[in-house]
């Protein structure tokens, strides 16, 4: 889901699979992304009460252009929040991936608003970043999933979100010092 010309492809592969492997299929969705909360609407006609449909839902940091993209910071807050919400009202599984304090918070309010249950959403983090920020969500009794890039691709996949998040670089570098 990282490049705009494959959503539609990986969105038609994700309907065959949830079809076949209800419980046990997921998609991520970028919230900068003009088209993503048509994308919830119509995926939404997969989702079940005993398979709710799960989406991990991130801002989306690589570079599209403007006609298919938003590009102002609140904006895309604000856009996140909406396909957010959407998630919580059609009692969707939401993986609340981001590191933005002001999207955690406002993400807090939305699941008491909805009163969503704690088995219908988690938080989602790098490793090594925010440790703070993560540890605080786990206090407070939400659950937490931690992303450790590996394998063979990891630099790439690391140096690439440096790259097009700069923003997260100090969090990147306190992380191989500190344990995260």
């Amino acid at each position: 889901m990282e490049d705009s010309q494959c959503v539609d492809a990986e969105i038609e592969i994700f309907e065959e699979l949830r079809k076949k492997f209800p419980g046990n299929v997921g998609l991520v969705l970028q919230a900068y992304m003009h088209r993503t909360k048509a994308d919830l609407e119509h995926l939404n006609i997969l989702n079940s009460e005993n398979f709710p449909i799960n989406f991990r839902l991130c801002k989306g940091i690589y570079v599209e252009p403007e006609e298919i993209a938003f590009k102002g910071y609140q904006e895309v807050r604000d856009n996140y929040l909406k396909d957010l919400e959407f998630m919580f009202q059609n009692k969707m599984y939401a993986a609340i991936a981001t590191h933005d304090k002001f999207l955690i918070d406002n993400a807090y309010q939305l699941i008491e608003k909805y009163n969503v249950p704690k088995d219908r959403y988690e938080f989602q983090m790098l490793y090594g970043v925010t440790p703070e920020l993560r540890q605080s969500i786990v206090d407070k009794g939400h659950t937490m999933r931690v992303y450790v890039p590996y394998g063979k691709h990891w630099f790439n996949y690391s140096t690439r979100r440096l790259k097009e998040n700069p923003k997260i670089a100090s969090d990147i570098i306190k992380a191989l010092f500190v344990r995260g």
